[in-house]
């Protein structure tokens, strides 16, 4: 590989909200083995402190080699006006034994005052006690800034300050998600280039993780990787809440083919149509025949 931008899949996590989608821990370890040989850089196993079923997942990986790919854990910022080592949910974090965790936090003003009802302040403590604590325990950590770009575009100062709240206490990457997918190329462009100038003081990276509401998924997260994005997350097929998540089995080819990064080891992007079709068939879904790249229709000749 001759590319400095690295590959989350998160799958197991994000693209099993999908409805109809199911995975068991078994499940969870047989797509984690195959996406691990494939080639991605990190693997986001689920949240262990939501259910049992993830927490038996960690337990398992955590005996487990791994290779070059990192599996994550995935949980959020610690509750208002409480100690982040007091927190249920962000200790839990630490009893999946990874390497690496990711977790959510608000960036949008709106979402901090109207949903999480605490005050602005208030939330970008949250962000830098979880990512201390977090730090302190030796782990690479993730910040998913929820919301961020809806946040960027009706108060960009706050919301760039949330990345900052990461970035300045030690946050190797913070991604920026277009939760509602409702953002154009164009803008997602421009934040990215913001967001890159807010964090440039210190080592933290930035990451790109797109919804597919209005179709363009792929298209956000390739437009922040031309702004600068050194991270793409996604899912395999697409899998994902409502209409899906970045199809990583599409950016994948884009990048190696049409961009010319190597985000693959060589030779393993001829298994990209096995890898769609393994993880359909342990997802009890039906393979798409006209999915880009990997879909028999695309290689059809009427």
């Amino acid at each position: 590989m001759n590319s400095d931008l690295t590959l989350y899949d998160t799958t197991l996590r994000d693209g099993s909200q999908a409805e109809g989608i199911n995975f068991s821990a078994s499940d969870k370890l047989h797509i984690a083995e195959k996406l691990a040989a494939f080639g991605m850089d990190y693997i986001e196993g689920g949240f262990p402190g939501s259910n049992v079923k993830d927490l038996e997942f960690f337990q398992s990986a955590s005996k487990m080699d791994w290779g070059k790919c990192k599996i994550a854990a995935f949980g959020s910022t610690r509750f208002p006006d409480a100690k982040a080592e007091e927190d249920k949910n962000t200790t839990a974090l630490l009893l999946a034994e990874t390497p690496v965790v990711t977790f959510v936090g608000k960036s949008s003003h709106f979402h901090v005052t109207d949903v999480l009802r605490t005050t602005p302040d208030e939330n970008l403590r949250m962000i830098e006690d979880t990512t201390s604590f977090l730090k302190k325990n030796g782990r690479e950590v993730i910040y998913d800034a929820e919301h961020f770009f809806d946040g960027f575009f009706a108060n960009r100062d706050y919301t760039l300050s949330c990345l900052k709240a990461a970035s300045d206490t030690g946050a190797d990457y913070v991604v920026l998600c277009d939760t509602n997918g409702g953002r154009l190329p164009n803008e997602v462009a421009e934040a990215t280039k913001a967001a890159i100038e807010a964090v440039s003081s210190s080592d933290c990276k930035v990451g790109i993780h797109t919804h597919n509401d209005c179709g363009l998924g792929v298209a956000n997260a390739l437009a922040s990787i031309d702004a600068g994005a050194a991270q793409v997350q996604g899912t395999v097929n697409g899998y994902g809440e409502r209409t899906g998540n970045c199809n990583l089995t599409t950016v994948i080819p884009i990048l190696e083919l049409k961009s010319e990064r190597r985000v693959l080891p060589d030779g393993h992007l001829a298994q990209l149509s096995e890898v769609s079709r393994f993880v359909d068939e342990v997802a009890n879904q039906a393979h798409d025949t006209r999915a880009p790249f990997v879909g028999p229709s695309s290689f059809a000749h009427k």
